[in-house]
């Protein structure tokens, strides 16, 4: 799953990077507002948003305020070191899911993103199935004929893809983007190879490939 990160302090951005690689995320870093704002309005496939307050450039929380306005629900974890009842009730009317004063400890980080999530999947998309394949998006568990499917992060994120816009096709860019973050190399075929593995580990005729365009799953019975 990939998370937006936007903090303009580097040791602090490196510090909750590192710390979110051991849970699987995908974490992508801004450090200044009008950036963080273009992303968002671009309609990046993102989880959550970490979003500091005190940004360069444009105020985080008028980037949360625009990013709300322009239909955007991502969910967001405000960072600040505003610490007045009246600043978290405005980053909350402003459309903050969470709010966490810094300095704060990394596990407490962790568990309000693991909850902010947890309720955004589950106003978003119950258990995901089509063609025998079942997809638990808040157990984080797939299984085939009631079997159990053991996949990795990134075939994970794909299949959820998948599920969830039966006969929608995804061209390779776009899958691209939903797993690697924006500084990761992408070897030219890396797709191709997750999309195979996903068709090893389920059933080839799931996924079926548009030459020159993409990949669209099938929801016809097999």
């Amino acid at each position: 799953m990939r998370i937006l990160l936007v903090e303009d302090d580097p040791s602090l951005a490196a510090g909750i990077r590192l710390a979110l690689k051991p849970e699987h995320y995908t974490v992508d870093v801004l450090t200044d507002g009008p950036t963080a704002l273009a992303a968002l309005k671009g309609g990046e496939p993102l989880g959550a948003v970490i979003l500091d307050l005190g940004l360069p450039g444009l105020d985080g929380m008028r980037v949360l305020e625009a990013t709300r306005r322009h239909g955007n629900r991502v969910p967001v974890l405000v960072l600040t070191a505003r610490d007045g009842v009246e600043d978290r009730i405005a980053g909350l009317d402003a459309g903050a899911d969470d709010y966490l004063i810094k300095p704060f400890e990394v596990a407490e980080l962790k568990a309000r993103l693991r909850a902010l999530l947890r309720r955004s999947l589950r106003q978003a998309s119950s258990v995901l199935e089509v063609r025998g394949v079942r997809l638990d998006p808040v157990g984080r568990s797939v299984s085939y004929r009631n079997e159990p499917v053991a996949l990795t992060r990134r075939e994970f994120t794909l299949l959820q893809e998948f599920l969830g816009h039966p006969g929608r096709v995804f061209t390779r860019d776009t899958l691209a983007r939903l797993v690697y973050g924006w500084d990761e190399d992408v070897e030219s075929n890396a797709i191709e190879v997750h999309v195979h593995h996903l068709r090893r580990k389920l059933f080839p005729e799931l996924i079926r490939t548009l030459r020159g365009i993409g990949y669209v799953m099938d929801d016809s019975a097999p």
